[in-house]
């Protein structure tokens, strides 16, 4: 990854750059000191894949020069700031800021900030390539494939997809991720032929379980696999809720809160669990509907795909 800092303090582009090159997240291709010196053809020209950029300077500011560049600038955008206001933290998100990193400097907090960012931006180049491959494909031969095939050219847009939405939830290599997506798939595949209810839970988990473990499996070792699918996915979804609640309790207007908190689960599970995080309340764990969060983890991958 290509980085440039812009900083009106020369202390903190030092050591956001050294915690970058120290720990092998990247490389700083250009810095600033101010928002009026950087633009768009700059950015480009260097590869700029993130732009780390302070809110309040003395020329231009990091709100001003994110409108600036905004409309040319494809990378994404990481703002560093003492200052946590509603209304700039919202109007940033609005421009397309992806991550606030507050001041003074913590490295866990800028080496987790910056390795989220990049593999959020790897998974879009990657779901970039995937739409780029499908595209040789003419109309007229996507048109003349037989179903089953042209379900299957769906497929890596669909899967790219909620790859990106496990990405956003926090829970992208835990346990119980592998699951999800299988869940996922299944309900696609379910969903393109032409069924419009979600089956039993325990269906669903044995297919998952089956489509892990073969066909040639017991139906023993199925109902078994089926029961462990089961308790990796209500582990992973309390993940899920305790990353959200989180996320609300750092900005109650971050995006990712704001869209997936009440799509997936309850408002008052949410509320209970921030809550907790803050130490003001203990509660039992929260019994999910299960359902409910498939069913719209499912039409939301539909949308993006």
């Amino acid at each position: 990854m290509n980085f440039f800092i812009v900083d009106d303090t020369a202390t903190i582009r030092g050591m956001l750059s050294n915690i970058i090159e120290e720990e092998g997240l990247g490389s700083i291709v250009g810095e600033a000191a101010d928002g009026s010196e950087v633009d768009a053809p700059t950015l480009a020209m260097l590869g700029v894949d993130i732009l780390m950029i302070d809110l309040l300077m003395p020329i231009r500011d990091g709100i001003e020069t994110v409108r600036e560049i905004a409309p040319s600038f494809h990378g994404k955008i990481i703002m560093i700031s003492q200052v946590e206001t509603k209304d700039m933290i919202s109007e940033a998100y609005s421009l397309g800021v992806e991550h606030y990193i507050t001041k003074p400097i913590n490295r866990l907090e800028v080496m987790s900030v910056i390795k989220k960012v990049s593999d959020y931006l790897l998974l879009e180049k990657s779901l970039h390539n995937i739409q780029k491959s499908l595209s040789f494909l003419t109309k007229e031969n996507r048109n003349n494939l037989p179903l089953e095939n042209a379900r299957l050219s769906r497929q890596p847009s669909f899967v790219a997809s909620a790859k990106g939405i496990l990405l956003e939830l926090g829970i992208v290599g835990k346990t119980g991720e592998k699951d999800l997506l299988d869940l996922l798939e299944i309900l696609h595949q379910w969903d393109m032929e032409g069924n419009r209810e979600l089956p039993p839970l325990k269906e669903l988990y044995e297919l998952a379980a089956k489509k892990r473990l073969g066909s040639t499996v017991s139906p023993e070792e199925i109902r078994k696999e089926g029961k462990a699918v089961e308790q990796r996915i209500r582990r992973i979804l309390q993940q899920v809720l305790e990353h959200l609640a989180s996320q609300g309790l750092t900005d109650y207007a971050n995006p990712i809160f704001e869209n997936y908190s009440s799509k997936l689960f309850d408002y008052t599970q949410v509320r209970m669990k921030m809550l907790e995080l803050e130490g003001k309340k203990h509660t039992a764990t929260t019994r999910i509907d299960i359902k409910k969060f498939l069913h719209a983890l499912h039409m939301e991958t539909k949308v993006r795909g």
